[in-house]
């Protein structure tokens, strides 16, 4: 695989639902992908794609550098139960010199081991998880991202009582601690965000803050 017009070069080993979810997300933005996997049935989705895929029977160097993943800018390891073959993976892309890995885990354990590895860990079960729950909690949101244990980003439908009311009239960031990202209309978004800027309620706004702020707009206008 080589890079294609200046672009960033993915590789993901293992496409599991989870590194199938990656790369074809990553093929939709236009960025060139590596799919690895010792199963040829879970490569078949993204055969008539710009990918370059490839079958290996082992995690070992030599098997990983014939692919060329190497020159990759990152690495996605979406191996999960096979936990040899993971650290296995994980090791043998980072002495090729790979320098920004990041490897789907299902332990804390499996975690660990990685992480002294020199990789970045997910855990996506947990994220999802976590995503769910916040969902459930927050009485007018759409979706949810947790960036860390106190702070996220909520889309949610604009409230009926802020329908015409510029952003300075409302005061979100002065009287709620909170920032207004973008607003979303007919599936189309604007960043351009200003204390003049109206807020409707056939739109979606995209807000970040601390969740306790966040919390506290919702229940104000829930």
């Amino acid at each position: 695989m080589r890079k294609k017009n200046g672009n960033e070069l993915v590789g993901i080993i293992g496409t599991g639902r989870f590194g199938m979810a990656v790369a074809e997300e990553l093929l939709s933005r236009g960025r060139d992908v590596i799919a690895i996997d010792k199963d040829p049935a879970m490569l078949k989705k993204l055969t008539d794609t710009d990918a370059d895929i490839f079958v290996i029977n082992d995690m070992s160097m030599e098997s990983l550098r014939e692919t060329g993943i190497q020159e990759a800018d990152t690495v996605i390891i979406g191996i999960g139960k096979d936990i040899e073959n993971s650290i296995l993976a994980t090791l043998n892309v980072i002495e090729l010199g790979v320098k920004k890995v990041i490897a789907k885990v299902i332990s804390d354990d499996h975690a660990k081991i990685l992480y002294k590895l020199g990789a970045e860990v997910v855990f996506p079960e947990i994220e999802i998880g976590r995503r769910t729950a916040m969902r459930l909690c927050e009485s007018l949101a759409e979706d949810v991202l947790p960036l860390s244990d106190e702070f996220s980003i909520l889309q949610m439908k604009t409230p009926d009582a802020l329908d015409g009311k510029s952003v300075g009239e409302i005061g979100i960031r002065s009287k709620y601690g909170i920032s207004l990202i973008a607003a979303v209309k007919d599936g189309k978004a604007t960043g351009n965000i200003g204390p003049d800027t109206v807020l409707s309620k056939d739109e979606t706004i995209v807000l970040s803050g601390s969740n306790k702020s966040l919390d506290r707009f919702q229940e104000i206008f829930s």
